[in-house]
């Protein structure tokens, strides 16, 4: 691997093209019209600008990034998150140009991606999951047929789905039907793939995920997050490890994730998510990410493992560089997201130029943009990053409030805030907090 092409924007684009730098590799980034001038663009070496800001025009246009790959030399592809990153075909097309590509195999991602057929690779390597319906739902008869075995409530989940889309909560039989209808029709537009699924329903649950990392062969795990700050299924703030976790299901989702990762001879970095019931004291299956994740850099703050790098070594065919008694885990991380949505206005999108950033000395912040930069109204929200690493959780949540009342953006309104707030409640001290915290009117009423 020589040149790299990052098929990404933002803030994973710079982060991923600083660990290629570090390794050696040349870097060249696609761009939109709207990112010519981007953060991005100007640390890598090359900038190949691809098309107009709509991002099927540009960053979703699998010919646009494969001819920008041909324009540069570039021999190998890394799809960031988001956008191709799980993208079936893209990644076969890259394969088939001679290319290496950074992730896993597309049959993987195929699989995978699937959710139905996910769970049903997840029960074949005996790793819990919620009752639900065996695949993809037929008819409305058989529907309710199955919605009653599984209980009520229960969720209607998009096959395809992904970042809080095509997902309807269902009390009761009577809401059943209207919400299969929505949840398809926004399913298919979403997606293009108006399949659904049904599953348990789980109060007060908390969302935790293993890191997992592997090259075909074996694999092994770094460790796990909680996600559980949410707002409409959309992370918020993340953490890991996973707190107030009882060390035998901690120690049960590692297994399954490196179990499951194994079974389906898995290339690269994922995730595997899992449902903790603290009441049953139960973790079920929901989902594998086969791609880098947004928080992954609280997983590199306790570890000391460079995520990127070791994605970039694995695809370019080393075997995996670690035993899982190599992996050490030292104290706890925290990372905030900081978005261009102004709270005070129900999350309302805030694009436009920030005037200035600044951001605490001995804080991580990984961000696509800098003082000047503009906010365009055409991608995700996402401004930075701002993760903080400490000897003991407590010692971490003092450490981001102090890194929040340091940090400023000016010009737009950002969720800055709102994370101050959150960190400052009871409720994220005790690790008390579920899925639905950031939603509750107590939480909203004071951002």
């Amino acid at each position: 691997m020589k040149t790299l092409l990052v098929a990404n924007r933002g803030e994973i684009a710079v982060r991923i093209v600083r660990s290629a730098h570090a390794l050696g590799i040349r870097t060249v980034v696609v761009a939109s019209e709207a990112d010519r001038d981007s953060l991005a663009a100007t640390v890598a070496d090359e900038v190949v600008v691809i098309g107009p800001a709509a991002a099927p025009a540009s960053y979703l246009d699998i010919d646009a990034v494969l001819g920008a790959a041909d324009a540069s030399g570039a021999d190998a592809v890394h799809p960031g998150y988001g956008f191709l990153s799980e993208n079936a075909e893209f990644a076969r097309r890259v394969i088939a140009s001679g290319r290496v590509w950074v992730g896993p195999a597309p049959d993987s991602i195929e699989l995978m991606g699937n959710k139905a057929r996910a769970i049903a690779a997840a029960r074949t390597a005996h790793v819990p999951v919620l009752p639900g319906s065996d695949g993809v739902l037929g008819s409305d008869s058989d529907a309710l047929a199955i919605a009653r075995t599984i209980g009520y409530p229960l969720l209607v989940k998009a096959s395809a789905g992904g970042g809080g889309r095509g997902i309807r909560l269902v009390r009761e039989e009577e809401a059943l039907l209207s919400s299969l209808a929505t949840a398809r029709a926004e399913a298919a537009a979403s997606f293009g793939d108006d399949g659904v699924y049904l599953e348990r329903f789980v109060d007060s649950a908390r969302h935790v995920e293993v890191q997992i990392l592997g090259d075909g062969r074996r694999a092994v795990h770094l460790g796990d997050r909680d996600c559980t700050m949410q707002r409409r299924s959309q992370k918020v703030l993340e953490e890991a490890p996973a707190p107030d976790l009882p060390g035998e299901v901690r120690e049960r989702i590692a297994r399954a994730a490196v179990s499951l990762a194994e079974s389906t001879l898995y290339i690269g970095a994922g995730t595997v998510e899992f449902l903790y019931d603290p009441v049953s004291r139960e973790a079920f299956f929901i989902e594998m990410n086969t791609r880098l994740q947004v928080e992954h850099p609280i997983t590199e703050a306790i570890t000391g493992i460079d995520l990127v790098q070791q994605q970039l070594r694995i695809a370019d065919g080393e075997p995996l560089g670690m035993e899982q008694q190599d992996v050490v885990f030292s104290g706890h991380a925290i990372e905030c997201r900081i978005n261009a949505e102004d709270p005070e206005r129900g999350f309302f999108p805030s694009p436009g130029r920030i005037e200035r950033m600044d951001w605490p000395a001995g804080a991580r912040v990984d961000t696509g943009y800098a003082s000047g930069s503009t906010v365009t109204p055409y991608y995700d929200s996402l401004v930075a990053k701002l993760i903080v690493h400490a000897p003991t959780r407590a010692e971490a949540i003092i450490a981001m409030l102090n890194a929040l009342d340091r940090s400023s953006i000016d010009g737009i309104a950002t969720t800055l805030p709102l994370h101050r707030r959150l960190l400052a409640t009871d409720a994220f001290a005790e690790a008390t907090h579920t899925t639905t915290f950031v939603e509750s009117l107590a939480v909203l009423e004071t951002s």
